[in-house]
């Protein structure tokens, strides 16, 4: 089954603004599913009408089979959501917040309060129960709102930029829950600008420029897609100027520092046996940037070369 089926979906604003121009989307249950794209193309809109928070143009939704239109009401109850701002009551204790959130789903009070004791420990925020939402720190925050979107139990989980803002201990914290929860079964679609969460923890992507989608795929074969890769070097002793090689286009940074950018079919073996043979030797590599950032990149510049 799948978790969402879009067909056509458009959205054209009051203002005359088209933020969604016909996009197909289908996400698999049991997914973790990225979905990518600039400010301004058209994710939140996108997120907004799978969650019923705004209204389509039109198109066609479905959740679990279930069609958004006819079947409002199981389609919210299937959904959690985490929104990119804090939206919590700040004047409520955090235990309150997901006792009162799992009331908009019909559960009643004692056993809303044992599910919210389950989703406080899960997100080690039990010891906070009592705290008054304002008070906790940023990454506290925005663990309590996950763990209010997941009262209710939902099979479907929708994270809008739920790590942006917290310190890299937090962050890496979210991620370990988040497959944690994903392997137990809950779906999820994350949206993110920190491409390296999105490599790290999606299976599968799709990315929106523009109102349509440009690309949708498995993330390994989205990144197979990626021509050329981009490394930096360190090296054991300073050179004065960048080796010339036939086969790898290579700028020197500085005295120690090589930048190498590589085709995806050339061996970095090659690489270093060319060096090695000059007397340059490499003690360390890494990425330039993270390999989706480049693949996003480029393709957001082919779109509007276009």
């Amino acid at each position: 089954m799948l978790a969402v089926c879009i067909e056509n979906l458009r959205k054209t604003y009051a203002s005359g603004v088209c933020a969604l121009n016909g996009i197909d989307l289908q996400v698999a249950e049991g997914d973790f599913f990225a979905l990518l794209g600039p400010n301004g193309a058209g994710k939140s809109t996108a997120i907004g009408i799978l969650s019923s928070l705004i209204t389509k143009t039109s198109g066609k939704v479905e959740v679990f089979g279930r069609d958004l239109d006819r079947h409002t009401e199981e389609v919210k109850a299937a959904i959690g959501l985490v929104p990119q701002e804090f939206n919590c009551n700040q004047f409520e204790p955090c235990v309150e917040i997901l006792v009162n959130q799992a009331g908009y789903y019909g559960i009643g009070r004692r056993e809303a309060y044992q599910r919210a004791e389950v989703c406080l420990r899960q997100l080690d925020l039990w010891d906070k129960r009592r705290t008054i939402s304002r008070q906790l720190s940023g990454g506290m925050k925005r663990r309590l709102m996950i763990a209010r979107a997941l009262v209710h139990h939902p099979r479907l989980l929708i994270l809008d930029e739920p790590t942006a803002g917290v310190d890299i201990e937090v962050r890496r914290a979210i991620w370990r829950f988040m497959r944690e929860i994903n392997r137990e079964g809950t779906s999820i679609i994350l949206t993110t600008h920190y491409l390296e969460e999105a490599e790290t923890l999606c299976r599968t992507i799709a990315i929106i420029d523009d109102g349509l989608i440009i690309a949708h795929s498995p993330m390994a074969e989205m990144l197979n897609r990626l021509q050329r890769e981009t490394f930096v070097l360190n090296l054991r002793e300073a050179i004065p100027a960048a080796p010339e090689l036939e086969d790898y286009e290579i700028q020197r940074l500085d005295a120690t520092t090589l930048e190498v950018s590589v085709l995806r079919e050339q061996s970095l073996n090659g690489l270093f046996e060319a060096l090695t043979r000059r007397g340059i030797e490499v003690i360390s590599l890494r990425n330039k940037q993270n390999r989706l950032e480049q693949l996003f990149i480029d393709m957001l510049d082919r779109g509007q070369e276009a």
